[in-house]
């Protein structure tokens, strides 16, 4: 699994999952932290990379779009502590990989995961993209 962290989290996140063994970078390594959300977006699109946010921007675009990749993690727990978002991101990982990797935004709440597969709003049959 490949992960792109967004500006709205610590770089912090993408360091300890390279170092638990995932290929993780973050938007300032690559010289975009301040770039629209849809440059990030397509960046992540491109590079077969889920995107890590806080940012409840991405889960838009998916969305306006009707895409079913890049998926998308958006954590709007309470506790914004690097350290604490990392521990639940990695404690669920084996639970929401598969959707992930199918297409999926995972929301990650105080008490609760969201999951929802792409694309969030699928076209009708008939209707042309």
């Amino acid at each position: 699994m490949k992960f792109l962290v967004d500006n709205a989290l610590s770089p912090y996140i993408a360091e300890e999952l390279r170092k638990a063994g995932y290929d993780a970078i973050h938007v300032r390594e690559r010289g975009i932290a301040s770039s629209p959300d849809e440059e990030i977006f397509e960046l992540a699109q491109r590079d077969e990379r889920i995107i890590l946010s806080a940012d409840t921007d991405f889960g838009t675009l998916l969305a306006f779009r009707q895409a079913a990749k890049p998926s998308v993690v958006i954590f709007r727990q309470s506790d914004k502590r690097p350290p604490k978002l990392l521990a639940v991101f990695l404690a669920n990982l084996p639970t929401v990989a598969e959707a992930l990797e199918q297409g999926a935004v995972v929301v990650f709440r105080d008490r609760r995961i969201r999951v929802r597969q792409l694309p969030l709003f699928p076209r009708a049959r008939g209707i042309p993209r």
